[in-house]
């Protein structure tokens, strides 16, 4: 009976994720605060989901930078809450954009799909999909950068707008070098998975803070 509940518990735990996992706060608008992370292998893409948990309470006419990798070069992948609240992400240009309900101080799950080959572009919010966009077709992530969350760096040392900065809480950061399946998206929200990013693994990369920045631990 005792061997019987510590399997129980030990599945749950699997099941549910880690008992406790990191989150990172941006307490206020700054030009300098910032945290760096450490890719598992190089963005050299040609496909990706990348999957956020994101709160703030940031409005109005103001742009919002969520997630940023540059190199020397370009800003190669950049993920943005627009100044009129839609969403969007760039690949060293022009971006696409999707009109979904504001995000605010209630945690939002997001997840961002694209596939090179066929320049099918998607966003999921809390499990949902968006309409697919064409966009970015044949293109290639570029390896060589840094990725940032909270800043978005005009320049590969820096060049950080505090009218651009991220202010409230990010957690729950997975990048994949492939496009995760509907069903696959819809467990990462519902937490039903311990499939992580291969290219980034939100349990186990290092996590580098700058400035005005909290690295938390908080019960899933």
């Amino acid at each position: 009976m005792r061997l019987s509940l510590v399997l129980l518990i030990t599945i749950s735990a699997v099941f549910s994720g880690s008992l406790a996992f990191r989150s990172v706060v941006f307490p206020s608008e700054t030009s300098n605060s910032y945290v760096g992370m450490t890719l598992k292998k190089p963005l050299n893409l040609r496909a990706f989901t990348l999957c956020m948990r994101v709160a703030t309470e940031l409005s109005g006419e103001r742009e919002i930078i969520l997630f940023a990798y540059r190199t020397p070069d370009h800003d190669e992948l950049n993920v943005w809450r627009e100044l009129d609240g839609r969403l969007s992400f760039y690949l060293s240009g022009s971006g696409v954009l999707f009109k979904v309900p504001d995000l605010g101080s209630l945690q939002n799950h997001l997840c961002f799909t694209w596939d090179s080959s066929s320049g099918a572009a998607a966003l999921f919010m809390n499990g949902r999909k968006s309409v697919t966009k064409i966009y970015g077709k044949d293109h290639t992530i570029q390896p060589g950068g840094r990725v940032l969350i909270g800043q978005d760096p005009d320049n590969f040392l820096g060049g950080f707008d505090a009218k651009q900065s991220f202010v409230g809480e990010i957690s729950d950061v997975n990048l994949w070098d492939s496009v995760l399946s509907d069903t696959d998206v819809q467990n990462q929200f519902h937490q039903r998975t311990t499939q992580k990013g291969n290219v980034i693994d939100w349990e186990t990369v290092d996590l580098t803070p700058t400035g005005a920045v909290e690295v938390i631990n908080v019960n899933p």
